[in-house]
């Protein structure tokens, strides 16, 4: 694998990320839809505001784009010490290292240029290597949300999981 670039989004990378996120052994466990538009990426990449940091994973020498972190700041005054976090890497690349680069990134913002008190994200139960990684990161299980989402005609349990710059 050629060498990978973490990056702000820009909007040509709609294509990829919408691929991704309809892709078998990704969609699963983002709440993808093997039917979401591309319309709907493009509207959400374009209207991006100031409390929305994306960042990609670009393999050096192409224009493919493998991975994507968001970093959400709350906008409520009395919530903007903290912000939720979306992860996802394409599948062909999972098991790589694109997901600790892209974690590692998003966090230094988060900590150091945010000055974030706490970041959290939710993670299907049964996905233990994005568990394992988070837990990397300093992520605690704070709890479990019964039912959660439909993933595969089931009903999936989440663990919320938050970490803590203090």
């Amino acid at each position: 694998m050629s060498k990978v670039t973490i990056r702000p989004v820009k909007v040509d990378d709609i294509p990829y990320i919408n691929e991704m996120r309809i892709m078998k052994g990704v969609k699963e466990n983002i709440l993808g839809i093997s039917t979401e538009r591309i319309e709907y990426t493009e509207e959400f990449i374009k209207n991006i505001d100031i409390n929305k940091h994306i960042l990609v994973a670009q393999l050096k020498d192409e224009t493919k784009v493998v991975g994507l972190v968001g970093l959400h700041v709350n906008s409520t005054p009395r919530l903007r010490h903290s912000a939720s976090i979306g992860i996802m890497v394409h599948r062909d690349y999972q098991g790589k290292g694109i997901g600790k680069k892209l974690m590692k990134e998003i966090l230094d913002l988060a900590d150091n240029w945010l000055m974030l008190k706490r970041v959290e994200l939710g993670v299907f139960a049964d996905n233990e290597r994005a568990i394992k990684l988070y837990e990397l990161y300093g992520f605690k299980i704070e709890g479990r949300r019964k039912y959660a989402a439909i993933r595969n005609g089931k009903y999936e349990d989440e663990y919320i999981m938050g970490r803590y710059n203090i």
